[in-house]
């Protein structure tokens, strides 16, 4: 390509005018060597304006020979040298006439890579990007590389990967396994971290509605690829061989029961057994909390009541305290111990003012107990108490799905007051201040139908 001879003259300008300015910035290299560059960095830079104004990609041919002097002499020169150098080397494998000149730029891109990491960091958002286009040029060839650069990256990043990159670590995963290289329990293993780091990101941008929604997207990508693996028949298939071959793995035994939790295989007998061993081994709140969990769903509501007990006072994830109050409110109510699931209801309540769920729960607790009230009326004066706590829900849970499921049971509810013939012969009459007996002890109103 033809150039003007005038930028060759002006980069030479432009390196001795800055050549005083540019040795008090580190370009990794010793004073000598960055001197010596100056003009080769214009030339660079320069090539580099020239393809941004046009978009013509031999503008990044030009600049390569100077780009990759840069690299190797001053790795420190500029950030920019490497986002750039992306562009000049994908230019580059694109454009090669054989299969060992593309290879050699895709290595040369890989190690450019390692080259920003060593310099400025950053090293699980790089790494990501790495597999990311590794992926994209050498596709199932390069599988192996590709699933230890993402492995690499979650691990260096934990929470603070950027979502994108935690998604292409499942896919990649599942790739991983249906290429033969692994057993499927790595999908169920990788899966268990992918949505444990996305679930922590969400929480951390609870103030963020765009990015909320940003990660509640890729959350469903990543419950998307895991789907076929999902099922609770083809979990236990997976685990139960693990949990026989090493029942007393603690972190074994917490994977399998956070992951048949999570996915509602709560049920399942391997679930109980190894929830057992869990906690006949390393007993916590957690492990209480689903022993407890395991116990109501088995309808052993006195052991669940124990557990549940010993979870509430050591729980502190307020998402956790709220549902093990929940079930341990169920379980006293199952014992008929109305006051004590009451109260349990409440705590829930204080836990997340937001959900109906608790008030729903002790309308039914009043409904179940009418005929504990001697009131003269089979107890119908419970109904009115019942109406009142269910439309204390839709007070602090405003969705559609509570204003319905509230709608129906205060229609129920209603079909059970006394008569007004019947009211009237106890000197009630409706509006009058009326207080429910019995374990309620609530002060509501009469109404009649």
């Amino acid at each position: 390509m033809k150039r003007h001879n005038f930028i060759a003259m002006l980069a030479l300008l432009v390196a001795t005018m800055g050549a005083v300015n540019a040795q008090t910035r580190n370009w990794g290299c010793t004073p000598e060597v960055q001197q010596d560059m100056l003009a080769t960095v214009s030339l660079y830079q320069s090539d580099i304006k020239e393809y941004k104004n046009s978009k013509d990609e031999r503008y990044l041919f030009e600049a390569y020979p100077k780009w990759k002097m840069i690299v190797a002499n001053c790795p420190k020169q500029s950030k920019n040298l490497y986002l750039n150098g992306v562009n000049i080397l994908k230019a580059l494998i694109n454009q090669s006439k054989t299969d060992e000149e593309r290879d050699g730029y895709i290595a040369e891109l890989m190690a450019m890579y390692d080259t920003r990491i060593a310099n400025y960091g950053e090293a699980a958002e790089v790494t990501g990007k790495k597999a990311m286009d590794l992926w994209a040029l050498k596709k199932a060839a390069a599988l192996d590389e590709v699933y230890a650069l993402y492995c690499e990256a979650v691990k260096v990043g934990g929470d603070q990967l950027d979502a994108a990159y935690v998604v292409k670590y499942m896919e990649t995963t599942i790739n991983y396994v249906r290429a033969g290289k692994a057993e499927p329990t790595l999908v169920v293993d990788n899966y268990d971290i992918a949505s444990e780091l996305l679930d922590k990101q969400l929480l951390a941008n609870a103030g963020d509605s765009a990015k909320m929604k940003l990660i509640e997207g890729y959350i469903v990508g990543v419950e998307n690829a895991f789907s076929p693996y999902a099922g609770c028949e083809e979990l236990v298939n997976i685990y139960t061989k693990k949990f026989e071959a090493d029942p007393e793995n603690v972190d074994l035994l917490k994977k399998i029961t956070s992951i048949l939790m999570k996915k509602g295989c709560a049920s399942e007998q391997l679930f109980f057994n190894a929830t057992e061993k869990l906690y006949a081994l390393e007993p916590s709140p957690s492990t209480a909390m689903r022993m407890g969990q395991m116990s109501v769903s088995k309808e052993q509501f006195d052991k669940a009541e124990g557990y549940l007990t010993d979870a509430v006072k050591g729980l502190t994830e307020p998402k956790d305290l709220y549902k093990a109050y929940i079930l341990l409110g169920h379980s006293q109510a199952a014992r008929k111990a109305y006051s004590a699931a009451r109260t349990s209801f409440y705590k829930a309540a204080e836990i997340d003012p937001t959900k109906g769920e608790p008030y729903i729960n002790i309308a039914n607790l009043y409904a179940q107990s009418a005929r504990m009230v001697d009131d003269g009326m089979n107890g119908r004066s419970v109904y009115w108490a019942a109406v009142d706590m269910a439309r204390q829900a839709t007070k602090h849970d405003v969705s559609d799905a509570t204003a319905e499921i509230v709608n129906k049971m205060v229609g129920t509810f209603a079909s059970y007051f006394p008569k007004k013939t019947d009211a009237f012969m106890l000197n009630l009459i409706d509006g009058q201040s009326y207080t429910v007996g019995s374990w309620i002890g609530a002060t509501t109103v009469v109404r009649t139908r």
